[in-house]
């Protein structure tokens, strides 16, 4: 006897994404057009005021804006109805988007490096007043932007939002560094410390690409959720009454807010398999938010190979 049983949870996915997604999308716009905005006014700021602090700055704010309107459209796209040929929509859309924009935070940072190293040597003058005051503008659009995202949107579970947060706060940090050049070169003639502050805007955007970059990957790569631990699940299953063994547990990431889980179950005999059935599916989605799971349980009369992956 065996039964190859499902559990998909549909009718919790969908309630979960209407909500959720219509204040996520709010929270997205507004965001993209303070940053969009702002961005523009430091682009345009950096060239009349030659300084490469703003220029560095606006760079950053870009690659925010990429990320916000990769963000938006994959809250549209994934509204599209499922198909045949791709069985889970278009929400990967979302994790691509992220990896997309870590590697395009990258080649911004090694712009503004390569462009740093050479001032270093011969630093151009720059006017400062005008610097801060531009800095100052930024430095206020880019706490509203992420006062926005927190407040509105689901910066927890949403890896592109809370990488765009995070961007937006290493944004403001670096209109911060701007703001602190800016009275260096007005109080002490300090040209020097424009180039300076452009290498650590370009640090701090390396290091938030680095970890879009490593979240995308690691879901891309099926990898346990991190907000799961895949030891205590097993314990968990392994502890309901009848099941005497479990293997081929895999729990991954569809998207952020959607994991799902795989595994087969060995029961005694003498249980009834349509009740454990019900017993595990319980228990992941009460202690591990796990709505969608696909479990195969048997019994020892049906021999099943352990799978390779």
């Amino acid at each position: 006897m065996h039964d190859h049983s499902h559990s998909h949870g549909h009718s919790h996915s969908h309630n979960h994404s209407h909500g959720p997604d219509r204040s996520n999308k709010r929270a997205l716009t507004i965001s993209l057009l303070v940053t969009a905005g702002i961005m523009l006014v430091e682009f345009f700021g950096g060239l009349f005021t030659n300084s490469l602090a703003l220029l560095s700055d606006a760079g950053h704010m870009l690659s925010d804006a990429g990320s916000l309107a990769l963000s938006l459209a994959a809250i549209y796209l994934a509204a599209k109805p499922l198909s045949a040929k791709k069985t889970y929509g278009y929400y990967r859309f979302e994790i691509l988007a992220a990896l997309m924009n870590g590697v395009a935070l990258f080649a911004i940072a090694g712009v503004i490096i390569w462009e740093a190293q050479e001032r270093f040597f011969a630093p151009p003058q720059v006017n400062s007043t005008y610097m801060m005051v531009i800095a100052l503008i930024g430095l206020l659009a880019n706490l509203l932007s992420a006062w926005t995202l927190h407040s509105q949107g689901d910066v927890q579970d949403n890896i592109n939002l809370r990488s765009a947060y995070l961007h937006i706060l290493g944004d403001a940090l670096g209109s911060v560094g701007a703001i602190v050049a800016g009275l260096l070169m007005y109080f002490f003639g300090w040209y020097t410390a424009d180039p300076i502050i452009s290498v650590l805007v370009a640090l701090l955007i390396l290091r938030s690409a680095w970890r879009v970059i490593d979240d995308a990957v690691h879901i891309l790569l099926e990898g346990t959720p991190p907000t799961v631990n895949w030891a205590k699940v097993k314990a968990a299953i392994s502890a309901i009454e009848g099941v005497k063994d479990i293997h081929d547990l895999h729990i991954w990431t569809i998207t952020s807010g959607r994991d799902s889980l795989t595994c087969h179950l060995l029961i005694e005999k003498e249980f009834d398999s349509q009740l454990i059935l019900q017993q595990t599916i319980c228990l992941l989605e009460e202690e591990f938010q796990i709505k969608h799971a696909t479990i195969q349980v048997e019994t020892e009369d049906f021999h099943h190979h352990s799978c390779e992956i």
